[in-house]
């Protein structure tokens, strides 16, 4: 009995001193990162993407010698792009795996969740693509490396309004934190411009037949200038076939969502036209096109993303932040991560809002057959659109 006691206070002291501080044990030479998006399902391209490029950060990094005398190890954990399993993932990485510090989730939904939890246990989380503006909210071990939904709102609001001339706009979009943030966002900031959202045409989240939305906005009458859908490549790519199918005309607007190259693959026959809202091209740099084209060595030719790109530069602002730290402290690594100034990224100059923001511009594109042109990066300035390069 003295001995069976002995173990379980043994058990739980081991319990008590893994979670009494902000510190996380290192595996002998290894600090451990933590990686959670989609790496199967519908939208596993997002996950695979950002996953791939955050391996190549860290095995860059320890080609170079690693961090503070030490070797970083990326563990990836599988969301499937689901609130239960990206909790599941979090709690494997912080208390089985005892990670420093976490890149993602990747969608908007697990994150606000994860961010949550993140905060309370104190470990720092950077998403490179989660975009509603209550993410970084939940607290200040939370940043992001993507610029946020509200960002991107008033500038596709302004553009719509100023540039194309739009005033009357419908929306279709999915019942996820992430599209319907977006859509409100359009009602935000486009209707005081005095723009109008004419109709407002939702789904849910695993649907694949949109005519009957469509269908719907087909039938106003007058017709709106554009449909605005701020949704994830799978659901777009299904709207811009059924809208052709249904001999719909309208142009279609979207976000950063269409970003993603794989729409192409989906969808090619139907992209021509379509414009969206996502993040500023980066600069030509010598930096950015190492990045593409040891990426593009890595994984058999293909071709990094935007949010792919992001991840590449968190991985690495937190290999910096763990290096200034020089230890596995979290809320030490949490503070340099929130000291960091004018990082020189794949993405160009990195700097984060006292919230944890990226500071950033909004890319506008309009798609030429399958091909993305960039038309430019633009801010709202004293209420008006102004493009800065």
């Amino acid at each position: 009995m003295a001995k069976k006691l002995l173990t379980a206070l043994a058990i739980l002291l081991c319990a008590v001193s893994l979670f009494a501080g902000g510190t996380s044990e290192t595996s002998g030479d290894t600090y451990k990162i933590g990686f959670i998006g989609p790496l199967t399902g519908d939208n596993a391209n997002y996950g695979i993407r950002c996953s791939n490029a955050a391996r190549l950060a860290v095995s860059e990094i320890n080609a170079a010698g690693g961090v503070d005398g030490k070797m970083l190890e990326l563990i990836a954990e599988d969301s499937q792009g689901t609130v239960e399993r990206a909790i599941a993932a979090y709690e494997k990485l912080a208390y089985s795996d005892n990670v420093v510090a976490i890149i993602g989730p990747v969608f908007t939904s697990p994150a606000l969740a994860v961010g949550q939890r993140c905060c309370e246990d104190g470990i720092v989380m950077i998403t490179p693509s989660a975009t509603h503006k209550d993410v970084t909210a939940a607290g200040d071990y939370i940043f992001r490396t993507v610029p946020s939904d509200s960002l991107q709102s008033e500038v596709a609001s302004h553009y719509f309004y100023e540039v194309l001339g739009y005033r009357n706009i419908a929306t279709l979009y999915a019942m996820n934190d992430y599209s319907q943030g977006l859509a409100q966002g359009l009602v935000d900031y486009f209707t005081p411009l005095g723009g109008t959202v004419v109709d407002e045409q939702t789904f849910m989240v695993g649907d694949r037949d949109f005519r009957t939305q469509l269908t719907e906005i087909r039938s106003l009458d007058p017709a709106p200038d554009a449909i605005y859908m701020p949704d994830y490549t799978v659901e777009m790519a299904q709207i811009l076939e059924q809208a052709s199918q249904l001999g719909i005309d309208i142009p279609f607007l979207s976000s950063d969502g269409f970003s993603d190259p794989e729409i192409y693959d989906l969808a090619g026959d139907y992209t021509n036209g379509v414009i969206y809202v996502g993040p500023a091209q980066a600069q030509a740099s010598q930096k950015y096109n190492d990045f593409a084209a040891a990426y593009s060595a890595a994984y058999d030719g293909d071709a990094p993303d935007s949010f792919s790109t992001n991840a590449y530069d968190a991985t690495y602002i937190l290999a910096e932040a763990i290096d200034r730290a020089g230890s596995a402290d979290r809320e030490a690594i949490r503070n340099e991560v929130a000291a960091t100034t004018d990082f020189e990224g794949a993405n160009g100059i990195i700097n984060f809002a006292e919230n944890g923001d990226l500071i950033a511009s909004q890319g506008v594109y309009e798609v030429v057959d399958q091909t993305p042109v960039y038309l430019g990066a633009y801010q709202v300035q004293d209420g008006h659109i102004v493009q800065v390069d």
